[in-house]
């Protein structure tokens, strides 16, 4: 199917609304991937980065069913069926892996914050009667704010690094954080990883837009609508 097709679907603009999230089919290259030296620390250690970096590589050797439904999960480190997910769980899983909690940061940011965050969403399951796109939420909700690249846009911008929304993909290094405008208020999030693509030179992207976690060279595919780090390089474990 194609991105198109995707995107003109009613439900699935539905369930994208949802988590402000999409999974079209990005046409697929044969990557001879080629990686990077990664910095390490004096004691021989990988780097926040390189930690981070190859967790989102990683994740590209799951297979995952895109799927937006509303899910309850638990809370702290909740997450949904290991098979199932959209673009902001690849992003959330890597995080985790490297001792981050995206689900306990947002959380914990939205209830002090609450009037920073976007505020329309539904808290119906997507198909159900009760949905309504612009619904006003009231309230944080753990299972799904942090699964919302709105909401994971604020967090980063306020507790991380916002750079610039650059055309040299020079500017984008391996660990930042890329979100895009795929057009009808879709939004779409991937990790910069230190593989490059053979035919452009630029570093690759990790995401997720339909065919499950993939490593492709996407980065100015769509409109690029936020640039983060985070945890901010002087910051980071």
């Amino acid at each position: 199917m194609t991105a198109l097709r995707r995107l003109r679907s009613p439900f699935h603009i539905l369930a994208t609304t949802l988590l402000a999230a999409s999974c079209s089919v990005a046409a697929l290259a044969d990557y001879r991937l080629q990686p990077l030296s990664r910095p390490v620390h004096q004691a021989g250690q990988p780097t926040f980065v390189d930690r981070l970096v190859a967790a989102a590589i990683e994740r590209t050797q799951h297979i995952v069913r895109y799927d937006p439904a509303y899910v309850r999960i638990p809370y702290p480190g909740g997450d949904v069926a290991p098979s199932n997910g959209v673009c902001t769980d690849e992003v959330i899983r890597a995080y985790r892996a490297v001792g981050i909690d995206l689900q306990k940061e947002v959380h914990e940011d939205m209830e002090r914050h609450f009037a920073l965050y976007p505020h329309k969403w539904s808290s119906a399951p997507v198909g159900s009667p009760s949905f309504r796109v612009s619904a006003y939420h009231k309230t944080t909700d753990t299972n799904i704010d942090h699964r919302r690249v709105p909401n994971l846009m604020v967090f980063f911008s306020r507790h991380g690094e916002s750079l610039p929304l650059s055309s040299d993909a020079l500017d984008y290094r391996p660990g930042d954080l890329v979100t895009w405008n795929l057009g009808g208020q879709i939004t779409h999030i991937g990790i910069v990883v230190d593989q490059k693509s053979p035919q452009s030179g630029r570093n690759l992207i990790v995401h997720n837009i339909g065919q499950g976690p993939q490593m492709e060279d996407v980065l100015f595919n769509w409109k690029i609508i936020g640039h983060y780090r985070y945890p901010a390089r002087d910051s980071a474990p």
